[in-house]
């Protein structure tokens, strides 16, 4: 759902918000001004339950990949880093890190591609890529 958010599950520990659609985004002619928009309103929902401290662990799945489309900013990622309250892990995903964020973090890790049933016909999975 383009403009709002696309999804928000709450489970007895989990919460879950998606913020985006399904649409692959293409930097050919540049960024698409909505998908900005909803990136940003994604981070600004980032920044308010990083600053509210009441979760002990907050993802922001794909982040990195929206940094290299140009949806969000290095600069604005790190900001949610400077803010996060002492108890609180902080975990950005996504390829193609820029090298101020593996810089800033505690730890970074990079997956390496063995084998991806996508080459077998599989397309991408409700609750695991989408």
């Amino acid at each position: 759902m383009y403009g709002e958010l696309a999804a928000a599950e709450r489970f007895e520990n989990l919460t879950i918000e998606q913020f985006g659609d399904e649409r692959l985004i293409c930097c050919k002619g540049g960024v698409d001004r909505q998908a900005r928009d909803l990136a940003l309103r994604g981070l600004e929902r980032a920044r308010e339950i990083v600053e509210s401290g009441s979760f002990d662990l907050v993802v922001l799945d794909e982040i990195c990949v929206a940094i290299l489309f140009g949806l969000v900013t290095t600069e604005e990622a790190l900001e949610l880093v400077d803010l996060k309250p002492g108890h609180v892990e902080l975990v950005f995903t996504g390829r193609g890190a820029p090298q101020e964020l593996i810089d800033r973090a505690d730890l970074v890790t990079e997956m390496k591609e063995i084998k991806h049933y996508f080459n077998n016909g599989v397309m991408a999975r409700d609750g695991i890529e989408r």
